[in-house]
């Protein structure tokens, strides 16, 4: 069977800001109108960033704009939602989110086979010099092709 994937959202700042680790997929409980703005492509990741409470996954500070036609079925931008993520996943990320500097954050969202799907990864926070360091990196890379390209 083909997987139908469409990529609505991708949180660029996350790979700037953190060392990926680890990735999962997760699915996303989502009421009313929500998911028709997702499929708009209204939805911010940039700021967000999944917190685990009562052995439950949470993501906080996904912004989803209320769609246009929704009136009164429409729900707040920025509440919080629940992710869907097996017992031995959520195990695992608590074990890794008490070790020093490590966080849960979202790399992306998008759909798959029509159902909304996050990816989330746990990520260690770069220092300053790190970030420098990596921007010198790509930018050397950059003129590495550039070279080639002539």
């Amino acid at each position: 069977m083909a997987v139908n994937t469409k990529n609505v959202a991708s949180n660029k700042k996350a790979y700037h800001d953190y060392f990926i680790e680890d990735k999962y997929e997760a699915g996303i409980v989502l009421v009313g109108t929500e998911v028709k703005s997702i499929r708009q492509g209204k939805v911010n990741l940039k700021d967000s960033y999944i917190n685990i409470k009562d052995g439950e996954a949470y993501v906080y500070g996904m912004h989803i704009s209320p769609y246009e036609k929704g009136n009164i079925y429409n729900v707040d931008p920025l509440r919080v939602r629940k992710l869907l993520l097996n017992k031995r996943e959520i195990r695992k990320l608590v074990g890794l989110v008490t070790l020093k500097g490590y966080s849960i954050i979202p790399l992306s969202l998008y759909l798959k086979n029509g159902l909304v799907k996050m990816e989330i990864s746990v990520a260690k926070g770069k220092k300053n010099y790190d970030k420098r360091e990596t921007i010198a990196k790509k930018d050397a890379e950059r003129r590495m092709q550039q070279r080639q390209d002539y």
